[in-house]
């Protein structure tokens, strides 16, 4: 599947939702390293500031954002198109992990949930799309989880939506795609985060936030519409979600201590 990429992220603007921590962070510096302009949101200004501080001004804005309101998106997108007039990449990282079993579960937080991790990012991409169609070309890339792939425990609110999310971007490549946008839909397995730390078991083939994103520009630049990694750990899942249901939940009782 051949799309537009990224070669030289050098002066690219680049808008990162999500980028105070973990992934988002990570990529947020390594960006600003190869000399893009970078646009970080999240919600902790504080936070935002001290990453960019060792930065050369000139390349990032500071744009508060919380993802579940529609008005803030909007309100920074304008700023953005003040600054810069436009955006070339929309990288979607920002999402909550609320770790949660049958017998726990909870409509307040599966909606916190929802409102963060699938309807955040697809309000961001309603944002920025029409300029984009406009000029027939941009990037939008979304990180979702292989979390998404199947049903997995712990993750009763958490996989639905980022089941939603690939389905989301399998829908915008195939829309977007002859219209000259780039699609990348990124599936992380585990990756040292503030999310994870609240995992109270062994996380297979975990890496660390550095490692995810150089993994994510990487596959980006190569035009990549299915960015998955670590692949010992994304492929295996692949696998299991086309195996008959009853080889697959033997596989997960027999194999996951969770």
């Amino acid at each position: 599947m051949k799309q537009p990429a990224i070669t030289n992220f050098n002066q690219q603007r680049v808008w990162i939702i999500g980028a105070s921590s973990g992934i988002g962070e990570a990529c947020a510096k390594a960006l600003l390293r190869q000399n893009a302009r970078v646009a970080l949101s999240s919600r902790r200004v504080e936070r935002l500031e001290a990453i960019a501080a060792e930065f050369n001004p000139s390349n990032y804005l500071i744009l508060p954002v919380d993802v579940t309101k529609t008005n803030q998106i909007e309100d920074a997108y304008h700023t953005l198109e003040e600054h810069w007039g436009g955006i070339d990449l929309l990288l979607f990282v920002s999402g909550i992990y609320i770790p949660m079993r049958a017998d726990q579960f909870d409509m307040g937080d599966a909606r916190k949930t929802i409102d963060s991790n699938l309807l955040g990012p697809m309000q961001a991409v309603a944002t920025v799309l029409p300029a984009m169609l406009k000029d027939g070309k941009g990037h939008i890339a979304i990180v979702g989880s292989v979390a998404g792939y199947s049903g997995l425990p712990k993750a009763l609110a958490y996989g639905p939506t980022k089941a939603a999310i690939i389905n989301f971007c399998e829908t915008l490549f195939y829309d977007l795609s002859p219209r000259g946008i780039g699609v990348h839909m990124i599936s992380p397995g585990f990756v040292e985060t503030e999310a994870t730390a609240q995992n109270d078991f062994e996380m297979p083939a975990l890496i660390s936030a550095d490692t995810a994103a150089n993994e994510i520009l990487s596959g980006i630049q190569k035009g990549k519409f299915d960015i998955h990694f670590p692949k010992r750990f994304s492929r295996f899942l692949k696998f299991l979600r086309i195996l008959p249901y009853p080889i697959y939940f033997w596989i997960l009782y027999k194999f996951l201590k969770i």
